[in-house]
């Protein structure tokens, strides 16, 4: 292990040890739940692009690309717009979202659904991580506005582009970073900015998920009749259809189509520290965890990231930690196994989802928190269809959420190669072939795209 990543076990410890010694605290502190959007909306949160506006009143047609599961929940979130078209590659899934939506025009392969592009207005892709390039790219590129599920992209190179496509198209984007809406993440965003813990120096996040391990399967199953499996595989490699191995539920744990823990729950948690601290791009990245698999993730993960100097911090480090390498200091400290520690120099921050806390609590037993400077949302979804509306951008735009993804999927890459990688965000290379090879892959015939 590392020097620096003893130096960041003991200082997690230190800390962590601190917020355990105020039981009373920290009980108030568990009992928090998920806080939801709250209160009015203003313009203040939008830039408006060079587009022309649309009428505040008119209905977006919508083509939703992924109807169950997570895709259910988006659904809910922008059914105040008229839902035009409906693509699952699962009959069975797409038929129970056809009974909300009896008008809307279904598919079950979404190349087919954007040769009807004239017939809808922007689209909303929540598909397992390695369709979201392709259902983004090819709808964006004929100029549609996009709401697309976290993370935003399967690769690294995936999210350049599509950040460079929606900047040269004009277009309303936004990736499904839901928790971004809540008071509670402007609430720490706005103590962080004003000064309340001094600079900080470094931030840990965690999450007691594990997705990950396993091998592959040597025999295949009959593909069941409801579901267009070479459709599923997309652009990934082919293989053999696995009864519950893949499709609905654990292609996380592969690399071929997720990111395992990482790539599931990173872009929630460590939007907190990148929007606080206005991060983007980190100057290195090493990941320590088991040997790494050739097909799966790992069920436990540490990435500790640097990020060079700016103008709104100092030289900083920032851990992310998951499944069987969360350290035992912090297990159960935050809601639900999870949580994002501020350190700085004159105390802590800690918060989850749904509650924040200063330590030492005795230096902040009187302390009042700043003036809101960030207005409410009026919800993740809504700020999106509005903004496609209005010809303005979001605060969870494909220009912010490229670069958090991005620097996400750095942690799984330096985890591959097995050894620290720098990166030069504006090379996009890391100056290490094998590192390099990780951060584009070739698609099969059919789904190339670059």
């Amino acid at each position: 292990m590392s020097t620096q990543v003893d130096q960041t076990k003991e200082t997690i410890n230190n800390q962590a040890k601190r917020v355990l010694a105020a039981p009373t605290s920290r009980r108030r502190f568990l009992q928090a739940t998920a806080a939801g959007a709250a209160g009015l909306f203003s313009g203040g949160f939008f830039t408006q692009s060079v587009r022309g506006s649309r009428m505040a009143n008119d209905k977006l047609n919508l083509a939703i690309i992924g109807v169950a599961n997570r895709a259910a929940d988006n659904i809910e979130g922008v059914k105040h717009e008229n839902i035009a078209m409906l693509c699952d590659v699962d009959q069975n899934f797409l038929s129970e979202a056809s009974k909300k939506f009896p008008a809307a025009k279904t598919f079950t392969d979404y190349r087919k659904l954007l040769d009807s592009a004239k017939n809808f207005d922007a689209v909303v892709v929540s598909t397992p991580d390695h369709h979201h390039f392709h259902a983004s790219y090819w709808a964006m590129e004929q100029g549609k506005h996009c709401y697309c599920e976290k993370p935003l992209t399967h690769s690294v190179w995936e999210a350049r582009t599509l950040n460079e496509l929606a900047k040269a198209k004009s277009l309303t984007t936004q990736m499904g970073t839901q928790i971004h809406a809540t008071r509670n993440y402007r609430d720490v965003v706005e103590i962080i900015r004003s000064g309340a813990i001094g600079d900080i120096k470094h931030v840990h996040v965690w999450v007691g998920k594990g997705w990950g391990g396993g091998e592959r399967p040597e025999t295949g199953d009959p593909v069941p009749a409801h579901l267009a499996w070479d459709v599923w595989l997309g652009g990934a490699p082919e293989r053999q259809f696995k009864e519950n191995r893949y499709h609905p539920a654990q292609w996380r744990r592969w690399w071929d189509f997720g990111g395992g823990t990482l790539g599931d729950m990173a872009c929630h948690l460590m939007d907190l520290p990148f929007w606080a601290l206005g991060l983007k791009d980190p100057s290195s990245i090493v990941a320590t965890g088991p040997e790494a698999h050739r097909e799966t993730c790992p069920l436990g993960l540490q990435v500790d990231y640097r990020f060079a100097a700016s103008d709104m911090h100092g030289d900083l480090g920032l851990t992310w930690y998951d499944g069987a390498k969360i350290p035992k200091e912090l297990e159960g400290i935050a809601c639900g196994g999870m949580g994002v520690m501020f350190v700085g120099e004159k105390g802590q921050l800690l918060a989850d989802y749904g509650q924040w806390k200063l330590f030492p609590e005795e230096d902040f037993k009187d302390y009042i928190p700043p003036a809101h400077s960030i207005e409410d949302s009026i919800g993740h979804h809504r700020e999106w269809t509005e903004a496609c509306k209005s010809g303005a951008n979001t605060t969870c735009n494909f220009g912010y959420s490229g670069p958090l993804t991005e620097s996400v999927l750095l942690g799984n890459v330096a985890y591959r190669v097995g050894k620290a990688i720098q990166w030069d965000a504006k090379a996009m290379t890391t100056g290490d072939t094998v590192a390099d090879a990780l951060l584009k892959r070739e698609y099969r015939d059919g789904w190339k795209i670059g």
